[in-house]
């Protein structure tokens, strides 16, 4: 598969901050999942990069030398050159669109502003050429008020001023000589007196002075302060009355602001003073103009910023990022969910089919990513150098049912007594051993023959290379043997038949070769494939012969390992010692495991500290299909659980971290209840439990002993095992009987001093066993005992209603005539009218006469009454009865 050329970009944008202090730091030689690990990727990107580069590599595991990891950089350094000379070629495209936007911009701008200066300045000349044309109307004109000059026209303005003068005599003349006296001056000739006359003479000059004045007197200085027109107006005309009188100044100031002041022309005054507001207008105009084209381009920026086309998850994510990695806003997301049906919130996750349709709907194409699970890699075979392969030794498995004699055959071939040291010379749990035949090994495992280890002896099975199903001449096929046919067939692994016990007079091995033809193992001499071998592991008869087939068949098959590939294998058996600590026997199946290997099984991890083989003789290291015992693990592993060689102990530690965290999820979500359950067991009706705890010496005796209490059957109870160990009973495991009320079972332990103290005070049983049998028979009849128990109807008598009698506070009393039977006082009762049950209680009272009696035998009369009933008539029929319990079968 093609790398995509957006994965390429990215990634080559990612590899720009390696330069020459942090470049990758490689060994001679790398694995292809270790030099993606190193460089930030995954080892399909890797392995695509190398396909493409012509490289030829098979998986993840593949070894990359010098000259591929190479090849490797160059290409990365090819991609990014590429990637910077594409990224300077829009860097600079998408400058010279800019630079062409804003000088277009700018040029409009000009024209605009050109024209707005020169439609404001064309009224203002032309006004100006009329008032140098007639200076003497100007000089009178410039000392009437301002409203007077902005409303007159050409012909009437005076008129109109003599008219509104008028009626101010005495400051008429003020008015006229106002704008012409410097500033300061006017204070000595009387303006400002209070008069009437003078007052209505202020206001009308207040309407129009500010803006007939000319530049630089009383305008100037409110200006400074701040108050702009506003402030001139109240300075000109408020100024002039009696209300706000302004303080004299000294003379000499004024003679000396008199002297320095120049006639000015009123004329030029007034083109000043526009020229000035006309620049700061244009000034004014040109920063917001600034302020305008300064926002766009922001804006511009943030839109010219490209929406992605194509996005990549990996999982579910909330709205909220899901959003950020599409650059929307959350709102836009929910929306879209909202259009779909799906009511959610900014943190609520959602999946990917989810991501995809928004995606569409969007148009953005969300590519799905699968995590790479480093476990799952981790534990994937990689191929081997055939130039590497050599011979191993055939793992053998011995099969078959109880008692046919597996163990002895095994003792015969190990020429030790294995069997005796077993608890009722059955074996209990798996056994690893190697035995040498004419210099050549050959790895045995005996699994157990009770059907209880039927986990235990298909693991068997799974590791084997060939199978010896040991059958009795004088038994013939049991149903073990049938399970063990099934199991090897299941793994694909070859059987062999050793027809055992051929020393027995009742011995008929025809019989046992006619029954296994059923089950598709015919003979070599009836002209099928299936070796049969005829022994008698007692007499140490032909055992030589059943070896030499196992080395044949095993020799046929070209059992191959790579000794220097990475150590893996699987776990035979596990136990808690109490000098050792965990122990585990692992069965080496590729590589060669090594005193100091970091190893992880299962949920547990470890230094291997020592390693033993079934001699207790110490090993450094162990070649492929050779059974040791190993030390160093923090825990028990679980019987069948896959080992693996790692490099460092973080790693390994990192990944049972992360086993252990999966299955505590599992166990939570399979103790939480919902309605569905809790209508399940409703159906159900009431089910009784029986909680366990199991302990054992061994991990494969307590799965064993687990699955056998769960296949039993007992209709109306359900066993639940709580909790499950290897090692001795401890008072921690008493304390959880206790809060669980559940009783302790173990096998091939005993509980330590303070387990049995504190057990003796909380009356909690703990049951010990050394054999199988024993104990599932115990757990059977224990759950059978949590039944409740069936009752049979017993009619006992039966009495007819002659009288009856009402008493006040007693209610009526029934007097009856036994007919046959008796009538206890303790007896549950009936009452039938006319073949009716019309009612069913208990005797609240029976007399005879006036004494209580216990009961009343046929043939006498009596006196009783019924709990909560009355209604007795003459003629009923009260019939007693009792419930007897019924033993179980």
């Amino acid at each position: 598969m093609p790398l995509p050329s957006w994965s390429l970009d990215l990634r080559a944008r990612s590899w720009r901050g390696l330069g020459n202090s942090t470049e990758v730091e490689r060994l001679t030689k790398l694995r292809v999942y270790e030099y993606a690990k190193q460089m930030n990727m995954s080892s399909k990107e890797i392995l695509t990069i190398l396909n493409r580069l012509g490289v030829p590599v098979a998986n993840h595991m593949s070894v990359m030398d010098d000259e591929m990891i190479q090849k490797v950089e160059q290409f990365f350094e090819d991609v990014k050159r590429r990637a910077a000379e594409r990224r300077a070629q829009e860097m600079e495209k998408e400058l010279r669109e800019r630079q062409q936007k804003a000088k277009a911009e700018a040029q409009a701008e000009q024209g605009q502003s050109r024209a707005q200066a020169a439609q404001a300045n064309g009224p203002n000349r032309h006004a100006q050429g009329q008032r140098d044309a007639d200076p003497a109307s100007t000089g009178a004109q410039a000392n009437q008020p301002r409203r007077d000059r902005d409303s007159r026209d050409r012909g009437g303005a005076q008129g109109r001023g003599r008219d509104r003068r008028e009626g101010a005599p005495n400051g008429s003349g003020d008015a006229r000589t106002r704008s012409d006296r410097p500033a300061g001056q006017r204070n000595s000739n009387g303006s400002y007196a209070r008069n009437g006359g003078q007052g209505q003479g202020d206001r009308n000059r207040d309407r129009g002075s500010y803006a007939g004045r000319p530049q630089g007197q009383q305008g100037h200085g409110d200006r400074a302060n701040g108050r702009g027109r506003d402030g001139q107006r109240s300075a000109s005309g408020n100024g002039g009355g009696a209300r706000f009188p302004r303080a004299p100044r000294p003379p000499q100031v004024v003679a000396v602001q008199a002297a320095q002041q120049k006639p000015v022309a009123p004329g030029s005054q007034r083109k000043e003073k526009e020229r000035k507001e006309r620049e700061g207008y244009q000034r004014h105009e040109e920063f917001n103009e600034t302020k305008l084209q300064r926002a766009p381009k922001r804006r511009a920026g943030k839109q010219e910023k490209p929406l992605p086309t194509e996005v990549t998850v990996e999982g579910p994510m909330t709205v909220g990022e899901f959003a950020k990695l599409l650059q929307r806003e959350p709102a836009e997301i929910i929306k879209r969910l909202l259009m779909l049906g799906v009511m959610a919130t900014i943190n609520q996750d959602i999946d990917t089919d989810t991501m995809e349709l928004i995606g569409s709907d969007l148009g953005v194409t969300v590519h799905v990513k699968e995590p790479v699970d480093e476990e799952a890699l981790e534990l994937l075979v990689e191929p081997d150098d055939p130039s590497e392969l050599v011979p191993r030794p055939p793992v053998v498995t011995i099969m078959g049912h109880v008692d046919h004699g597996k163990t002895t055959l095994l003792d015969a071939l190990r020429e030790s007594r294995v069997a005796a040291g077993e608890a009722g010379g059955i074996t209990q749990h798996i056994g690893a051993y190697q035995v040498e035949i004419g210099g050549r090994l050959i790895t045995f495992l005996d699994t157990p023959g009770h059907e209880a280890f039927t986990t235990m002896r298909a693991r068997g099975a799974q590791v084997t290379d060939v199978t010896i199903l040991v059958v009795a001449a004088d038994d013939g096929v049991m149903p073990q043997t049938v399970e063990a046919i099934n199991h090897a067939k299941a793994a694909n692994v070859p059987i062999i038949v050793a027809i055992n016990k051929i020393d027995k007079p009742d011995a008929n091995p025809d019989r046992v070769k006619q029954e296994l033809v059923q089950y598709g193992l015919v003979p070599e001499e009836w002209g099928g494939d299936t070796v049969f071998v005829e022994i008698s592991a007692l007499k140490r008869l032909n055992l030589d012969t059943l070896l030499e087939m196992v080395l044949l068949v095993a020799d046929m098959q070209d059992l191959k390992a790579n000794p220097n590939a990475r150590p893996r294998g699987t776990v035979i058996e596990a136990k808690l010692d109490r000098g050792r600590g965990p122990v585990a026997t692992v069965l080496v199946q590729n590589g060669t495991l090594k005193v100091g290997d970091i190893v992880i099984a299962g949920t547990t991890y470890g230094r291997v500290r020592a390693m033993v083989n079934e001699n207790g003789r110490r090993l450094k290291a162990a070649p492929p299909s050779t059974p040791v015992e190993i030390q160093g693990l923090n825990g028990v592993p679980q019987a069948g659980d896959q080992f693996v060689v790692y490099d460092d102990e973080k790693s390994a530690r990192a990944v049972v971290e992360r086993r252990l965290e999966r299955e505590r999820q599992q166990m939570q979500a399979t103790a939480r209840v919902t309605l569905d359950d809790l209508y399940r067991q409703i159906k159900e009706g009431n089910v009784a439990e029986l909680n366990v705890i199991v302990k054992a010496d061994v991990q494969g005796s307590v799965e064993a002993l687990v699955q056998s209490i769960e296949k039993i059957n007992v209709e109306g109870v359900r066993v639940r095992v709580i909790h499950k160990g290897v090692g001795a009973i401890t008072e921690s495991d008493v304390q959880l009987a206790s809060a669980s009320n559940a009783i302790i079972i173990g096998f091939h332990v005993r509980p330590d001093a303070n387990a049995r103290r504190v057990a003796e005070q909380q009356k909690i049983d703990i049951r010990l066993y050394r054999v199988i049998y024993d104990a599932i028979a115990e757990i059977e009849s224990a759950m059978k005992g949590m039944l409740a128990p069936e009752y049979k109807e017993v009619i006992v008598g039966h009495a007819e209603v002659r009288e009856t009698f009402n008493i006040s506070k007693v209610g009526t009393v029934a007097g009856c005539y036994v007919t046959d039977g008796r009538i206890p006082r303790d007896a549950d009762v009936r009452v039938v009218r006319d073949g009716v049950v019309i009612y069913e209680g208990k005797l609240s009272s029976l007399r005879r006469f006036k004494d209580d009696v216990r009961e009343v035998a046929a043939g006498y009369e009596c006196g009783m009454t019924i709990e909560k009933f009355n209604d007795i008539k003459v003629g009923d029929v009260i019939e007693a009865f009792t419930m007897e319990e019924v033993a179980r079968v």
